[in-house]
């Protein structure tokens, strides 16, 4: 029987890194789209939500320590059985689902990813999912959305709610700043709401019902979600004008023909794990909480110190929050704790509020997430930018809104293979 640190070192190898391309917003002119591929093809480019980058993984994460064990009486040998084709669709077609989940050959490599070595990271990610679920399931049903697309946050963040991807996309549902505060969610030095997994829950079922309300087809609105509707709608153009997910696909960015079928792939696991012999993790059930308006500005610190509750859990049931400052006195800002923790604070009164002298010299810079590659102009003209370690042309294109086709052609070269510290023109 493998412990639970087998679980814990198979995440960290393959769920580091979150999916970084909700709405990527980055124009391809039709003649540098890359290469075109049709079924059946090798993945070529994983979901940046399923390889290994250095950032925090989901068991670093606070609630991740702290409610999920390994469960001592799940028997399993850590056989993976191979199926026949007709068991697969089968099982896809028995899903009580509302979006179509056929079964091909794209659809199955993606099985056989999570069912062979994502194997431990499933089990984590199922036993988060008893965190997250709840949450995902009442913001689409507030919107009359599938609740199948609560499985979308896997394949974008790996279940992270503090994920930051690549490109700058944060959260669960990785959203870019543009598109958040275009959906209601506030970002500035002192608040970023894309990581409050509730609103930015709100905001992602808000955004695929507007989806699909441009399509009228649930897998080429998810699609959407990935690449933005203008990838769509060339890739329709380039197809005849068929709008079916399926007959565009040979026409879609390498990462998007791979994002529906991991979506569906994903559906399959979460529901069928025992039949691969995965163990899921267990959840133990966090202590209830509730919210408090604060009108005032108050600092975490001083809330650590008067109620009883650990800095590090307030971050996690607040990581809206860049500083430790919530900034009340701007506007009504929302605080979650524990209900102990609320009636301290409410006893405290006054007293646990920054005074107005102080707000100006406590205000910490917020910690940057990640680093990004160096960008400037060059003495002959043009945007620069220097490769990073791990690093792929591709990667590379996305992070700049270009294309591999552009970057090849601005640089002069013949594949596609760059090295860490080299610079390359990016405009």
């Amino acid at each position: 029987m493998k412990k639970f640190t087998t679980y814990c070192s198979a995440f960290l190898l393959f769920f580091f890194s979150p999916y970084n391309h909700i709405m990527a917003q980055y124009e391809e002119d039709d003649e540098e789209q890359d290469d075109i591929l049709s079924l059946p093809e090798v993945i070529e480019e994983l979901p940046e939500g399923l390889q290994t980058q250095e950032i925090d993984s989901l068991l670093a994460d606070w609630q991740t320590r702290n409610y999920l064990f390994f469960d001592e009486n799940c028997e399993s040998t850590g056989d993976n059985p191979v199926f026949d084709a007709q068991t697969y669709a089968y099982r896809l077609s028995r899903l009580p689902n509302v979006i179509d989940m056929p079964y091909n050959s794209a659809v199955q490599k993606y099985i056989d990813l999570y069912s062979g070595r994502l194997r431990n990271s499933v089990a984590v990610l199922l036993g988060a999912s008893n965190f997250y679920n709840p949450i995902f399931e009442e913001a689409l049903e507030s919107y009359q959305m599938p609740l199948e697309l609560k499985y979308l946050p896997i394949i974008e963040s790996a279940l992270n709610p503090t994920a930051v991807s690549r490109a700058g996309a944060v959260g669960l549902w990785q959203f870019m700043i543009g598109t958040g505060k275009q959906y209601g969610l506030e970002v500035t030095s002192l608040i970023d709401e894309r990581r409050d997994p509730i609103k930015a829950s709100y905001a992602a079922a808000r955004y695929l019902h507007d989806l699909y309300g441009i399509f009228g087809d649930w897998t080429l609105a998810i699609a959407s979600y990935n690449c933005g509707p203008n990838n769509i709608l060339k890739a329709i153009k380039r197809a005849g004008g068929v709008k079916d997910y399926w007959t565009i696909y040979p026409y879609l960015p390498a990462e998007t023909r791979g994002y529906v079928p991991a979506f569906i792939a994903a559906n399959y696991i979460m529901n069928y794990y025992c039949d691969h012999n995965i163990c899921p993790i267990n959840t133990r059930l966090p202590q209830g909480t509730d919210t408090i308006q604060v009108s005032r500005n108050v600092r975490m610190e001083r809330i650590v110190e008067l109620c009883g509750i650990s800095q590090e859990e307030l971050r996690k049931l607040n990581p809206q929050y860049r500083t430790t400052l919530i900034p009340g006195d701007s506007h009504a800002c929302t605080l979650r704790m524990p209900t102990a923790a609320i009636n301290s604070f409410i006893e405290a009164g006054d007293s646990i509020y920054v005074p107005p002298t102080e707000v100006a010299t406590q205000i910490e810079v917020p910690v940057v997430d990640q680093p990004r590659a160096k960008k400037g102009k060059s003495s002959r003209g043009g945007k620069y930018a220097t490769v990073r370690k791990g690093d792929t042309l591709s990667a590379i294109a996305r992070r700049n809104h270009t294309t591999v086709a552009k970057l090849r052609r601005l640089n002069g070269m013949k594949g596609t293979t760059v090295r860490a510290g080299q610079r390359i023109k990016v405009n």
